[in-house]
């Protein structure tokens, strides 16, 4: 009977053993079977570099039309790209947060993530998120005392708001096929025509037309990026403007997006003698187009969003070096 005693009390145990940890199970399901405690270059990784096209484009675009229309102020010029740079660091950590905590990234066919593959504590990783964020709000409240457009803080703080719901909170708008549009407005026309106001409190159509420019880069690239995610975000719930439309629709709006870019840019082809060499940059992303209409793996789209990246950042700085000069 002790003998028999014995055994029953160690069944608990047993069944103790056989819990796993959600990091290291999320970790197994997509990310590296051995979890490695997240170095420097992860987390450099995790900041999404080349998204930050999405944060100079705009910025050097909304600068150029300032400076073309009444002047610019150097320091301002910083401080706005203080705010898209580190807001936009800030999205991409958050991001990572986000869908690491709610398993998003268990199922995840791209470079694995901080939280998902149980490479660094979803704790840490949202306090990184916060510090960028309170380095945009930062450079955003210095905007605000040089110029003394007080009601500027309003729209940071939405602009806060909305970098957080992307994919956080109990209803993120990134899960509710939002993303792309919300990347086209905040990081587009936001971001542009922003930058050009704080500096000559005007917002010229030149200024509008480059947001415009910025905001499709900003919405394609978003796009490529769900598109590679379709099938995993599908299965766990994550409704992106991808899993709502379709593969081949998207694929097909994908290369509207981009089209569209250049199709704006010919009001400045013909006010501007330099800016039909902005179209050179077709040599990049006319293949991008294809390889995104014809991709069959991961691989080919994590091509095309850092091709379309690189594409943003060339159109955005070349069209305003062209307005510019």
């Amino acid at each position: 009977m002790a003998t028999t005693k014995k055994a029953r009390a160690k069944k608990p145990a047993s069944k103790q053993t056989k819990r796993t940890n959600p990091a290291k199970a999320s970790a197994a399901s997509g990310n590296p079977a051995k979890v490695q405690p997240a170095t420097a270059r992860d987390w450099i990784a995790g900041a999404r570099l080349r998204t930050l096209s999405l944060a100079i484009a705009p910025v050097a675009l909304g600068t150029a039309v300032a400076y073309y229309t009444l002047g610019y102020n150097l320091a301002i010029a910083l401080l706005c790209l203080g705010v898209a740079m580190f807001l936009q660091i800030g999205v991409n950590y958050a991001n990572d947060y986000s869908d690491g905590v709610r398993g998003t990234d268990a199922y995840r066919v791209g470079p694995s993530r901080l939280t998902g593959s149980g490479a660094a504590k979803p704790r840490t990783v949202l306090t990184v998120a916060l510090v960028f964020f309170a380095l945009a709000a930062g450079c955003g409240i210095a905007i605000v005392v040089l110029t003394g457009i007080w009601w500027l803080l309003a729209v940071g703080a939405v602009a806060l708001v909305a970098a957080w719901l992307y994919t956080g909170g109990k209803r993120p708008y990134g899960y509710a096929g939002l993303g792309e549009l919300v990347a086209f407005v905040f990081f587009g026309l936001v971001a542009t025509v922003g930058t050009t106001y704080v500096m000559i409190e005007q917002a010229p159509l030149e200024s509008i037309l480059a947001g415009v420019i910025a905001g499709l880069f900003a919405a394609a690239i978003l796009l490529v990026n769900n598109i590679r995610d379709r099938e995993q975000d599908a299965r766990v719930g994550k409704k992106t403007l991808a899993v709502r439309i379709g593969d081949l629709p998207s694929r097909i709006l994908f290369t509207v997006l981009l089209a569209g870019v250049y199709g704006v840019v010919v009001p400045f082809a013909l006010l501007f003698q330099w800016a039909p060499f902005v179209y050179f940059t077709l040599l990049i992303t006319a293949p991008v187009a294809l390889i995104v209409l014809l991709a069959r793996s991961p691989g080919e789209l994590v091509l095309a969003l850092k091709l379309t990246s690189l594409a943003a950042l060339l159109t955005g700085l070349g069209l305003a070096a062209a307005i510019a000069f």
